[in-house]
């Protein structure tokens, strides 16, 4: 059914996912947690050097220094990657690279042509980068063997392919293919919202995006507002196709689905942690057991509701 309810989650200690993006593993991938935390080994984190703009590497999933780059918690493997990247603003890079053309045209009378010019940017921003700011990220894994899914806890696709081409680097052996459905995300999501009726589990919540495919590309957002109205329906009549969609499954997790089969802003309620234990904050092995537990469960549901996979050609 479309519900305009709001639950309210524990996100305070609960950090383990935050989004989701799937990826089907190819049969015959079997190298052992002992082999795949040596193969890690390799390519461990190591920060930028002094004229590097990007690093990355394999980090302790729980945040311990010296543990291991795998952690196998309740049958399911989790891997942690770090980027580090300097900030190096191109308008700083252009207002010097400007400053020196202006200089050699003043004192040579000559200007400096694309290729030279190209030349002293390539100089500038070396020199500049050991002084720039570096920023780190972290992107979560989960390998579910026994279903052989791979969970990436990226917020673009861009991130997940720098983790993917790592990690395919790093483990010899392992191909990844992005989860496709029979029915794209789009349509399915036009069809619970037109019908008013969403798959079985799941409800509609009060956030949605609805994008025209012409040329005006015009865009219209929902945020905390009723879907089953009228309006709606006439927008996606009118040729405007859902992009996003906030979804609420059997009251226990909360997400918005997007038109690549992503998921976004993902929420574990209240009823998930009924009977667990709150006195430790930083309880790894419990927060991945119950996200890991719960996704196993809501995943294939989700799947279902949009035909189920292609299958790997």
């Amino acid at each position: 059914m479309i519900g305009g309810f709001s639950f309210e989650f524990v996100q305070k200690r609960f950090a383990v996912f935050k989004n989701v993006i799937m990826y089907r593993m190819a049969p015959g991938w079997g190298l052992t947690a002992t082999e795949v935390e040596a193969r890690l080994q390799d390519t461990h984190f190591v920060e930028c050097g002094a004229t590097q703009d990007k690093s990355m590497g394999w980090i302790e999933p729980r945040g311990q220094d010296h543990g291991p780059l795998l952690e196998a918690v309740a049958g399911q493997w989790i891997l942690k990657l770090m980027t580090e990247t300097r900030a190096l603003p191109a308008s700083v890079v252009n207002r010097k690279a400007q400053e020196r053309v202006d200089q050699i045209e003043a004192s040579t009378g000559r200007k400096p042509g694309k290729k030279e010019t190209r030349d002293l940017k390539d100089d500038i921003r070396l020199e500049l980068l050991p002084m720039a700011f570096t920023k780190q990220s972290t992107t979560l894994v989960w390998i579910d063997r026994e279903a052989q899914l791979l969970v990436l806890d990226a917020g673009s696709q861009a991130r997940a392919d720098d983790v993917v081409t790592l990690l395919v680097q790093s483990l010899p052996g392992l191909a990844l293919t992005l989860v496709n459905t029979q029915t794209s995300p789009s349509a399915a999501m036009a069809d619970w919202l037109v019908t008013q009726e969403a798959p079985q589990g799941f409800t509609v919540d009060r956030e949605c995006e609805l994008k025209a495919a012409d040329e005006s590309k015009a865009v219209v957002r929902y945020a905390r507002h009723r879907l089953d109205t009228d309006e709606v329906k006439q927008h996606i009549e009118g040729g405007k196709m859902p992009t996003r969609l906030a979804l609420t499954w059997n009251d226990r997790l909360s997400f918005v689905l997007t038109e690549g089969l992503q998921l976004k802003k993902l929420a574990f309620l209240d009823v998930v942690f009924e009977g667990t234990s709150t006195a430790k904050d930083d309880d790894f092995d419990a927060d991945v057991t119950i996200a890991t537990g719960e996704l196993q469960q809501a995943l294939p549901m989700l799947l279902e509701a949009l035909g189920g996979e292609m299958p790997l050609v």
